[in-house]
């Protein structure tokens, strides 16, 4: 998976590239007489972004290319900086008056050289350190580093001083004192590998390993297995060892003739003879190769748990093998890295403290992680974790999702093929849940052959179709002789597969798969996407959602207490921390579980609990027993793509349960430039695609929709512990600081975003001294306002949010024509604002105005000046029905898109404006009457861009008839108003899917109903997907 530096270098490289290409650039570059140094610079720009689109996500661990990749990012800032700068100050006529001085010349070609050194020295270091070679296929290594070739004596001997270790911890789970049958399952990259076989054979061969056992053996499976020949295998092995430990092979062994007696038995008995011979024994045996989870289940019926202390070792390449050997369910699974340099794994059942040694005794359910330099086996073990630490979570808040996925997979009435899709974010719970479903006793009796298997990371196909071949073939079959296809051809079967990551996956799979009538396919995956791809039915389609407040508190009461508990009555003290630690986890059960198991064994005090709550960020990095819901949880971070990861780590700017608007989110990051035109999308509508793709990753997750929602979701919230990882990376890669109580006031240097949290009361030398306020790009205020947040020294800044507050009043604004570069402004809120400077107008790149919910009644002629602007939004607040009055030659501003709302009672010349403003796509209006309703409808009806329309004022009827010809693209209309009569021309809306009618007073309601009912894109009251109207008369 890539990593945060390799994504955000190509994200802020896109950003410049795209800018230092566009004709702005070019043209700025040619009156500037700096043509050559910019077309040198954006050529290599361009060969940067080559280099790092090549890039292995691998090879950003390296610390070397991590350094190269921040200066790239670095520089790129410079260069986009620079270059919007140039262009600002060109349209600053008072400064760069005509004929323009040759000092002024001189000190741009002085910057713009001083830019092109900067960015040939990095791009030079690529190829001095040969860090990412385009057309390498695999990682590059670093100059100097040391190869396999010249590795020391002392790399050996530490290698040597490695293979001991892993012995001597191997043969002391061996050796482990209790009296029950243990199985340890060793996992490793391959069986074959001799580094990791010596380990074992060395353990097995240790002499106070065989004096501890009665009979040993070691046994490397043959396939197709056959239990016969197994058999005879052990027994002959036991038999010659048994020879060997007298020293003499005429003298009488003990039991030999049994051991002779069982080598020649025909297979009639000879399970239950052997079997009856080892239960009076203690026994060590090895299993080498096992390939299926169906191998062991036969392999487990030939031995006896005999409570001598026997041990059983299998030894497979399968993590999903080892996993499922130990089959203890009422135990906690362990597993444990035996071997660094090659990733050897145990793994085991926890034994009770009364039959431990004195190194487990008191131990509690753990997970020893370590660093695992193969991504697949890194993604595997999380997985095994996972897994491990939601099985306690398995009946608790979960049964009726469980018993609905069961009904539909067992209804009689279903007898087509099917597949159901299960989808939801990391650590809610799928894998438990499809686990208990895929194991129940209704489902396993319905279907001749099951399989279930997780798709492993990197993606291979060849080796998931083979472990599909191995559980789904006959026990007598050759697996090589096998098409999977002919295998389940006519048979009704059961497949599931866990945690699939791209559409690309399940079309690589589906092929080999027959559409038996009958039979059934169960997709695991964290993408709605990708689940609305593999199910084609909707009924099928399962989202998984958060626990419930009762039962996340009973699964988190229950792994701490190991019982269910009433806090009220035996903890009181306990309540209030316990509701702050599930307001954290949100109904996660991965954090439930997790952040219970380790309180369970803590002091039971408020003050422990309180600390736990506010320090859990750092818990989850530096504490091994809650480091897996950070690694859970960060998989959906890596499996993002660079421009989706950008976006989500803006996110870490809004405050913990910050309901974020959607538009704000997008507005913002279109002035951010996150994004540009794609394949005839407009800028805002790939943006809004990046929004719902976060969405359908769960990355950030919807709030409650509302009818009056087109999309579907107006704005958002994000997870509290997902939120932890956006301001984790988005500090590590110097992207947001926030200021708020308790934070570090040391200078932190170079931030691109500024957030300031209502809880921080510092001075302005604080403020100007903890960042450099100089490279600043966007300030968002969520406390209360100071005069010196408008800084000189903020020449820089793009977004200034200060949406939400009351105690912003007009004088605090006067300076805001100082900040040339800004793109987006919102006063959002501020009831104490009523008017906007005159100076306004020097925000020449300014693309969104947000005074909603403010007194401004009219905006400043100077707004005429803005040709950039793409959206003014002026809605007034709830006890108000005025809109705000816009100047005469509004026309000009043929960039707006989204206007609202506007008064045209103030004249008609206004209304001649909005006619000229064809790219409209959203308009509101109010202050309607007979004088200027004919207008209105000539002006609406030019606006064939126009998607929504918003229509405000007392009286409306009669103001709309003349409405000849709608815009045909209309989507949403809203007419607030007293209106007797529906307008005929609501009928030819054939593209409406939201209609709001408020305050009317329609006298023939069946007639408007009828109407409605025309309207083939109109969501009804009542349809599953009403969204769309709302009529209140």
């Amino acid at each position: 998976m890539e990593a945060t530096a390799l994504s955000v270098g190509k994200s802020v490289l896109s950003g410049a590239l795209s800018y230092a290409k566009s004709f702005v650039a070019e043209e700025v570059a040619l009156q500037l007489g700096v043509q050559r140094d910019h077309v040198f610079i954006t050529d290599e720009l361009e060969m940067m972004r080559s280099f790092l689109m090549a890039a292995h996500g691998d090879q950003d661990d390296n610390m070397v290319v991590r350094t190269w990749v921040n200066q790239v990012r670095n520089v790129s800032y410079a260069v986009e900086d620079c270059l919007h700068d140039f262009a600002v100050r060109l349209q600053k006529q008072s400064w760069w008056r005509i004929p323009r001085t040759l000092l002024d010349r001189r000190c741009v070609a002085k910057q713009m050289k001083e830019l092109r050194i900067k960015v040939e020295d990095v791009s030079q270091r690529n190829q001095r350190y040969h860090l990412i070679k385009g057309s390498s296929s695999k990682p590059t290594s670093i100059v100097g580093q040391p190869t396999i070739s010249s590795t020391t004596m002392s790399a050996a001997d530490d290698a040597r001083l490695l293979r001991q270790k892993a012995k001597m911890d191997l043969v002391k789970l061996i050796n482990c004192k209790e009296g029950a049958l243990r199985v340890i399952a060793l996992w490793g990259t391959s069986s074959s590998d001799l580094g990791e076989l010596s380990i074992i054979r060395s353990a097995y061969e240790d002499p106070m390993i065989h004096k501890n056992f009665d009979c040993c053996a070691w046994i490397t499976l043959m396939c197709p297995f056959n239990q016969t020949y197994f058999i005879r295998s052990i027994i002959r092995q036991i038999y010659v060892n048994s020879l060997q430990e007298t020293g003499e092979e005429g003298k009488s062994v003990i039991g030999a003739h049994v051991l002779r007696m069982m080598a020649t038995m025909k297979e009639d008995g000879l399970t239950h003879e052997f079997k009856r011979y080892l239960n009076f024994k203690s026994y060590l045996i090895v299993l080498n190769g096992i390939h299926t989870i169906e191998e062991w289940d036969c392999i487990k019926t030939c031995f006896p748990s005999n409570k001598k202390g026997s041990r059983i070792i299998v030894s497979t390449e399968k993590v999903e093998v080892a996993s499922l050997c130990i089959g203890a369910e009422d135990e906690a699974l362990v597993h444990k890295k035996l071997f660094v340099d090659r990733s050897l794994y145990a793994f085991y059942s926890k034994v009770s403290q009364e039959g431990s040694n004195s190194e487990e005794k008191g131990s509690t359910s753990y997970v020893t992680r370590s660093v695992v330099n193969n991504s697949a086996h890194k993604n595997i073990l999380t997985r095994m974790e996972t897994m491990a630490t939601l099985e306690e979570s398995r009946l608790i808040g979960r049964g009726n999702e469980k018993e609905e996925i069961i009904r539909l997979i067992s209804n009689k009435d279903l007898q087509q093929f099917h597949v159901f899709s299960l989808w939801g974010m990391g650590g809610i719970g799928k894998t438990t849940l499809v686990s208990d479903i895929y194991q129940s006793q209704e489902i396993s009796s319905m279907f001749g052959k099951r399989a279930c298997v997780t798709v492993m990371r990197p993606f291979n196909s060849a080796a998931l179709l083979e472990s599909l071949i191995m559980q789904f073939r006959d026990k007598n079959e050759d697996t090589e002789e096998i098409d999977l296809r002919r295998c389940l051809e006519g048979k009704r079967y059961l497949l599931v597969l866990d945690d699939l990551w791209s559409i690309g996956e399940w079309d690589a799979i589906k092929q080999y798969l027959p559409e038996t009538a009958a039979s059934c396919i169960i997709v695991t995956t964290r993408e709605e996407n990708i689940a609305k791809h593999c199910s084609k039915d909707e009924r099928n389609i399962y989202p998984l959602h958060h626990l419930g407040p009762d039962d996340a508190r009973a699964l988190f009461t229950k792994k701490v207490f190991k019982e269910a508990v009433s806090l009220d009555e035996r903890y009181p003290e306990l309540v209030e921390p316990t509701k702050l630690i599930l307001k954290k986890c949100r109904g996660l059960p991965l954090a439930l579980v997790t952040i219970g198991g380790f309180l369970a064994n803590q002091p039971k005090t408020a003050f422990e609990w309180r600390k736990m709550n506010e320090h859990i960020s750092a818990e989850m990095e530096m504490n091994p027993e809650l480091e897996t819901i950070k690694a859970i949880l960060m998989k959906s971070y890596d499996g993002l793509p660079y421009y989706l990861k950008a976006c989500f780590l803006y996110l870490a700017i809004f405050p913990e349960d910050q309901q974020i608007a959607r538009r704000r989110l997008v507005r913002r990051w279109i002035a951010e430039s996150y994004s540009s035109e794609v394949r005839g999308m407009s800028v805002e509508e790939v943006l809004d695609s990046y929004f719902m793709k976060l969405i359908s990753r769960s990355m950030i997750l919807p709030s409650q929709r509302t009818i009056c929602s087109r999309k579907g979701v107006d704005s958002c919230h994000v997870h509290d512990l997902i939120r932890e990882i956006a301001i984790s990376k988005s500090m590590e890669e110097n992207l947001v600081f926030t200021l708020e109580e308790g934070c570090n006031l040391n200078n932190q240097g170079i931030v691109r975003h500024l957030a300031v949290s209502s809880n921080w009361k510092g001075y302005q030398c604080e403020f100007e001294n903890i960042v450099d306020l100089s490279r600043v790009r966007s300030l968002t205020v969520f406390g209360n306002w100071s005069s010196f947040y408008i800084s000189d020294k903020m020449r820089l800044l793009r977004v200034l949010d200060l949406e939400g507050e009351w105690d912003l009043v007009d004088h605090h604004l006067h300076h805001i024509g100082k900040l040339v570069h800004l793109r987006y402004l919102s006063v959002r809120g501020h009831v104490g604002i009523r008017h906007l400077p005159n100076s306004l107008g020097n925000l020449r790149q300014l693309q969104t105005l947000d005074i909603s919910g403010t007194r401004i009644t009219k905006l400043p002629r100077a707004i005429i000046k803005l040709v950039k602007m793409q959206g003014i939004l002026a809605s007034g607040r709830q006890w108000t029905s005025h809109g705000v009055e816009m100047p005469r030659g509004i026309w000009k501003l043929k960039a707006l898109h989204p206007l609202r709302v506007v008064d045209v009672s103030v004249g008609k010349t206004i209304l001649q404006d909005i006619k000229m403003l064809t790219r409209l796509r959203k308009l509101g209006v109010t202050g309607i009457n007979q004088r200027n309703s004919q207008e209105l409808c000539s002006a609406i009806a030019c606006l064939s861009s126009l998607e929504s329309l918003s229509l405000h004022s007392h009286s409306l009827s009669g103001c709309l008839d003349g409405l000849s010809s709608p815009p045909e693209n209309l989507q949403s209309l809203k007419l607030i108003g007293n209106l007797v009569k529906l307008p005929e021309w609501i009928q030819e809306l054939k593209n409406l899917v939201k209609l709001k009618l408020e305050r009317s007073r329609i006298s023939e309601h069946d007639a408007a109903i009828q109407a409605f009912g025309n309207l083939p894109n109109l969501a009804k009251p009542g349809h599953p997907t009403s969204i769309g109207l709302l009529v209140r008369w």
